[in-house]
C-alpha cells in the first residue's frame, strides 16, 4: 500500500475540514506548530512535529513533547518556514500523495507562501493538494490530466503561475477551450464547471494551478 502523508498546519481552525475524513490506515500525519495541537485534540498522534512552537503554551508544549513520536524544533529566526521544512521532509519520504490542511486563511503572507511552495521543482514528483473546507488547490506541469466530479466542489478554476501557459485544452467543461494561449494575470479560466462525470485538461508549456471550490 502506497504511503500518503497529511500535513496539518496551525491556520484558523474554522477553515480546516473534519480530520476524521482524511484519517486512514496508510496515512502518516505530520503536525506543523499549532497544527500538532489540532491533531492531538482529534486523538491523532503525529509521526513528526515540526516548528518553533512559539504559538503554543507551556502546557501544550509539554503535551506535544510527551505524545509526538518525533519532534524537530527550530528557532524562530530561520530561513525556511515551518511548513517548508515539513514539506521537504515529507517529499524525501517519497509518498504517492501529500495533502496539506490548516495552510489557508489567516495571514495572507503565509497563505500565499504555502501555495507557491507547490511550484518547487521537488514537488513535481508527487501529487500534492492544499485543502480547506471550501477549496482544493493543486499545481500541474505540462501534460494531459483527468479529473472527476467531487461532491460540493462545483467550480474548477485554472490560474497560470508562469508568464504564460500554452496549448490549454478543456474537455467536459461548461466552458471548453481548444489549444488556447493564456497569460499570467488572465481570468479566462476562472469559475468553470464540469458537465460530465470526468473532465480532461491538457497544456503544452507553463505551470498551471487548479482550484476546485464551492460556495459556503
Amino acid at each position: 500500500m502506497q504511503k500518503v502523508i497529511h500535513i496539518i498546519a496551525g491556520g484558523p481552525q474554522e477553515y480546516i475540514p473534519e480530520l476524521s475524513l482524511f484519517d486512514h490506515p496508510n496515512v502518516v500525519w505530520i503536525g506543523v506548530d499549532y497544527g500538532v495541537i489540532y491533531l492531538l485534540e482529534n486523538n491523532i498522534i503525529p509521526t513528526m512535529a515540526f516548528g518553533d512552537f512559539d504559538s503554543v503554551t507551556n502546557q501544550q508544549w509539554e503535551m506535544i513533547n510527551k505524545k509526538a513520536h518525533q519532534i524537530k524544533k527550530y528557532i524562530p529566526e530561520k530561513d525556511e518556514t515551518d511548513m517548508e521544512l515539513a514539506l521537504l521532509w515529507a517529499l524525501k519520504e517519497e509518498p504517492s500523495n501529500i495533502r496539506i490542511l490548516g495552510a489557508t486563511g489567516g495571514r495572507a503572507d503565509h497563505y500565499f507562501a504555502n501555495v507557491m511552495m507547490l511550484i518547487r521543482p521537488e514537488c513535481k514528483k508527487c501529487n500534492i493538494e492544499i485543502i480547506d473546507k471550501q477549496n482544493r488547490i493543486s499545481v500541474f506541469t505540462p501534460g494531459k490530466y483527468s479529473i472527476d466530479m467531487i461532491d460540493h466542489k462545483k467550480y474548477v478554476s485554472f490560474i497560470p503561475l508562469s508568464k504564460e501557459v500554452n496549448g490549454i485544452t478543456l474537455e467536459g467543461f461548461k466552458y471548453p477551450l481548444k489549444n488556447k494561449h493564456i497569460l499570467m494575470g488572465s481570468s479566462l479560466c476562472i469559475s468553470n464547471e464540469l458537465i460530465q462525470e470526468t473532465g480532461n485538461f491538457s497544456f503544452t508549456s507553463g505551470i498551471l494551478m487548479m482550484i476546485r471550490s464551492q460556495d459556503l
